[in-house]
């Protein structure tokens, strides 16, 4: 069993730092033609893509050098993941800012 009691500090400051990544990343996705299902428990940001996902993301990165994983990779039948992008948040906020901003 994990004792938090000793960290807590370090958990609470963990959450504070991901819960404020999460919400710079939503917020950004929001002005997007992306739906966005935001997360229960992970630092990745599901959305729902118009179009092929793979193609959407290869856009993606070359016309506004931001990156994301198409969801259909994930798949051993890739047609059910189609249409879904995968959005780390797990950055710098800074990084995530800058990705907002190119979005």
């Amino acid at each position: 069993m994990l004792d938090t009691a000793a960290g807590g500090d370090y958990y609470d400051r963990l959450l504070a730092d991901y819960t404020e990544r999460r919400d710079v990343l939503l917020k950004a996705l929001e002005g997007t033609d992306l739906e966005v299902s935001p997360p229960d428990g992970t630092y990745f940001v599901m959305t729902r893509c118009p179009g092929d996902d793979v193609a959407y993301v290869r856009d993606l990165i070359s016309d506004r050098r931001v990156a994301a994983i198409p969801a259909s990779v994930f798949f051993s039948e890739p047609a059910r993941g189609r249409g879904l992008v995968r959005f780390a948040f797990c950055k710098r906020v800074e990084t995530l800012r800058a990705a907002g901003q190119r979005l």
